[in-house]
């Protein structure tokens, strides 16, 4: 490698480090902490299991509204400037999370952090990419999605210790929202230049439709665990120690995932490492259920945060080597409506099984869903396309 293209690839990651402080704040927290807030919330306002889901549910209805507009905005706007708007909404409604205690008032609150979540998601995605594809490596994306596990981290030291007091949480999370907005605001300018025109492109979905069935499968089944996964260690009458070295596990997994996945990733076709991380995903998530002690539980727990973050990552880089680049956005975004569809109705349906059942069913429900979505990437990977003709930027 010459000196140019290691200082190119060296710019691409550190830009790739600020812009997954997006991932931290708008998957990380404002949708994954909320796991950790389901035990206190439900003793707090009386809920259901099916209603804590719905909370998930509408984040996930937030999500794919926000994968809907995407594109357009983008266009109108550009890239940069609808990054760092995400980013900024997300903090708010994080904060607007406790503005009432009214269920009705939190749905709305939970749908636009959704919302906000997937412009973030979308667009930091598309900056990525363009990182990756000047850096003739696919490091920068598995970097940016591992930002998550950062998230999940500061989620996991923090939150169990607060117990009963959720709302401070909230605030917490979205202060820690804001300062992610503010160091992330300039890496969203390097690889904007003339993308503006083009952002938003075609979708090109029907060359790619087994792996969009792929992830909608997979995002039905993998938000439930981590929806769930603090009820389920309540119902375990798991010390407060366990819980947070399990979440914080679980984060540090998720930032690992680039070490462990970007060579095998870059080496194998995305459908094929669709269905490996799938079926180790799966796997995971059922082993908890095989033997619910706290060293299994903490083993499930790594190996699920080692490997779902993986998933939209290989779907990124499907995207970026068989798409053109000018519709990468429009192709991302409509990936990330099929991916807000099945993770808008996974909790929800999961919770209801779970009332009638126990919390084992919501772990149950991600593994069978994520072996089916392996299987399906699998299959996938056999009428995959060649790669557009103009898909390196």
């Amino acid at each position: 490698m010459t000196r140019t293209a290691r200082e190119a690839r060296s710019r691409a990651m550190w830009q790739a480090g600020l812009l997954a402080l997006g991932t931290a704040s708008a998957i990380g927290l404002a949708r994954f902490a909320y796991g950790l807030l389901v035990p206190a919330m439900r003793e707090s306002l009386g809920w259901t299991l099916a209603e804590a889901g719905a909370m998930s549910t509408a984040n996930g209805l937030g999500y794919l509204l926000g994968a809907l507009v995407t594109a357009a905005v983008v266009r109108r706007w550009g890239t940069a400037a609808v990054f760092r708007a995400g980013m900024a909404l997300t903090a708010v409604s994080l904060a607007a999370t406790v503005a009432s205690d009214a269920y009705v008032a939190m749905l709305a609150a939970r749908t636009a952090a959704g919302a906000a979540g997937a412009v973030v998601f979308v667009a930091g995605g598309v900056i990525a990419s363009r990182a990756a594809a000047r850096a003739s490596s696919d490091a920068p994306i598995a970097v940016y999605f591992a930002g998550t596990g950062l998230g999940i981290v500061v989620s996991g030291v923090s939150i169990p210790a607060l117990g009963e007091h959720w709302r401070l949480a909230w605030i917490g999370m979205a202060v820690g929202a804001a300062l992610a907005t503010v160091a992330s605001w300039r890496a969203a300018d390097a690889g904007e230049g003339t993308h503006i025109v083009t952002a938003g492109g075609r979708a090109r979905v029907r060359p790619l439709w087994g792996a969009a069935l792929a992830y909608v499968l997979f995002a039905a089944g993998y938000i439930t665990y981590i929806t769930f996964l603090s009820a389920y260690l309540a119902d375990q009458h798991a010390p407060l120690g366990q819980v947070m070295l399990t979440w914080t596990a679980l984060g540090l997994a998720v930032v690992a995932t680039p070490a462990l996945w970007s060579r095998p990733t870059a080496e194998w076709p995305a459908t094929r490492a669709m269905a490996v991380l799938l079926a180790i995903l799966a796997g995971g998530s059922a082993l908890a259920l095989a033997a619910p002690t706290p060293p299994v539980i903490l083993a499930s727990a790594i190996i699920y945060g080692a490997t779902f973050m993986g998933v939209p990552a290989a779907v990124t880089a499907l995207i970026k080597a068989d798409v053109p680049s000018a519709d990468w956005t429009a192709t991302l975004a409509a990936f990330t409506t099929v991916f807000a569809a099945g993770q808008t109705a996974g909790p929800w349906i999961a919770g209801v099984v779970a009332d009638h059942t126990s919390t084992e069913a919501t772990l149950a429900w991600t593994a069978i869903l994520c072996a089916a979505a392996s299987v399906t990437a699998l299959a996938a990977g056999r009428t995959r396309p060649r790669p557009a003709v103009g898909t390196r930027a």
